[in-house]
This record gives structure tokens, C-alpha cells and sequence, in this order.
């Protein structure tokens, strides 16, 4: 077996920075459960700006339903812009929030 056939689908990754009212609406945990449910990987978390960091590692559909997810967020939340970059895929175990 070459490489190609034991790799599997390729993992892309991305970080997001999300503005607005996103900080005290349960925009983290709910960005949790979006993610566990595309199948993703990562962490989002409070950055002291009042924005929120999202690093999410998976396949390329995952991530875009992610990044649309990112627009709304929960139905607390007011997102007035979303900044997402690729970044190189990482090992993490799970979706975090701290």
C-alpha cells in the first residue's frame, strides 16, 4: 500500500477571528457542539479584544459549513464580521473551549 491509500481524506485546517456581541451568549459552546457535529477538530476561544478565535481542523465541506455557521453563531449572538485564514492542519484531539 502506497501512502495515498492509507491517508485517508485530506485534513485541511482554518482560524477564524468572529466580532460582534460574541462574548457572553454561549457563542464557544455552541461553536463546540457545531463542530463535534461536522466531525471537526480544534478550539474556540475568548481573545481580550472581545472577538473569538475558532481554529477548526477537517475536511473542506466541514470546515465551509463551519465558516457559514460562524456568520450567525448561536441566537444570542450579533456577528458583525467573520476574518477566516488557512493555517496548517494540527492534531488536535476533540473541540475545546477555553
Amino acid at each position: 500500500m502506497n501512502d495515498q491509500q492509507t491517508a485517508g481524506p485530506t485534513r485541511l485546517a482554518m482560524r477564524c477571528t468572529v466580532a460582534g456581541r460574541v462574548q457572553g451568549v454561549f457563542f464557544r459552546a455552541s461553536a463546540r457542539e457545531e463542530a463535534l457535529r461536522l466531525g471537526l477538530t480544534g478550539y474556540a476561544r475568548n481573545l481580550p479584544d472581545g472577538r473569538v478565535e475558532v481554529m477548526a481542523c477537517g475536511d473542506a465541506d466541514a470546515l465551509g459549513a463551519m465558516r457559514e455557521w460562524l456568520r450567525h453563531g448561536p441566537p444570542q449572538a450579533d456577528v458583525s464580521g467573520v476574518a477566516c485564514e488557512p493555517v496548517e492542519p494540527r492534531g488536535f484531539a476533540g473541540f475545546t473551549t477555553g
